[in-house]
This record gives structure tokens, sequence and C-alpha cells, in this order.
């Protein structure tokens, strides 16, 4: 079975990094960082701080496993971490250099049930799980933001 690991990652101002997709001939979409768990990684969070250095050159404090889901063949699991510091422009994961795989833009989006309805992210469960965590102050962001 595929792992994958990604990072609901909370800045100090209470919003939340996204990477937005554009690929050819698909519309765009919004994706959490992250990727797959590698058989070098020592654990699925030394998988997730590799992910997040790779994607955007950044630190964070993982806080807590979020959400888990699963298919026949891959397993994601999701995880709130908070995030200090990032820089998109010193990224170096294999994907950047790959040709073909369109565009990566790191944006920063309010952590917010109006910020969720202006992006598509994806897998769509996920949305679901945030706007509830939203709601039950579960993120560390009061549900009235």
């Amino acid at each position: 079975m595929i792992e994958r690991v990604r990072a609901v990652l909370v800045t100090r101002d209470h919003t939340m990094l996204v990477i937005r997709r554009t690929r050819p001939g698909i519309p765009e979409y919004w994706v959490l960082p992250g990727g797959g768990v590698e058989p070098t990684d020592e654990s699925r969070e030394a998988a997730l701080h590799r992910e997040i250095h790779e994607e955007i050159a950044g630190k964070a404090d993982i806080i807590r496993l979020l959400h888990t889901m699963e298919s026949d063949d891959e397993r994601q699991l999701f995880y709130l971490a908070h995030i200090a510091t990032w820089s998109f422009d010193d990224r170096t994961g294999p994907e950047f250099s790959t040709e073909g795989r369109g565009e990566y833009a790191l944006e920063e989006i309010p952590l917010t049930p109006a910020g969720l309805d202006g992006i598509d992210l994806k897998p769509e469960d996920i949305v679901h799980v945030l706007r509830g965590a939203i709601r039950a102050g579960s993120l560390g962001v009061e549900a009235s933001l």
C-alpha cells in the first residue's frame, strides 16, 4: 500500500499554506504540501518534515494526526502543523524540475469556511474535515473567524 503524508500548515496569522496546481488541460486545483513516504524515511512524521522542506523550504511543528483516508491501494495521513517560516523560492523537490508536471504556486488562504470556498482543494474529503475542525475550534483557530 502506498502511503502519503500531507500537512495542514497553519501560520501565525491563522492562514493555511496550500499549493495551487496548474496543469495543461486540467482546471486548476489546490493541494496541501506533502507527498509519498519513502523507504528511507524513519517515520511518517520524518517523511512529512522532508516533504515540507522539499516543497516550501519550511520547518513545521507537527501537532497531531488530523485525518486518515484509505482506499484499496493508498493511505493518506493528514497532519495538523504550525509553521513560522518558509521560502517557496528555495524549494528543492524533484517534481519542480520534472518536465510536464505543470506549475506549483504557494498560496496563503484564510483558514475559514470562506477561505476554503475560494479554492478547489483536493481531495474533497479533507475540506469537510477542515470545516468541522474549524467549527469545533480544534485547529487552534477561533471558530468565529
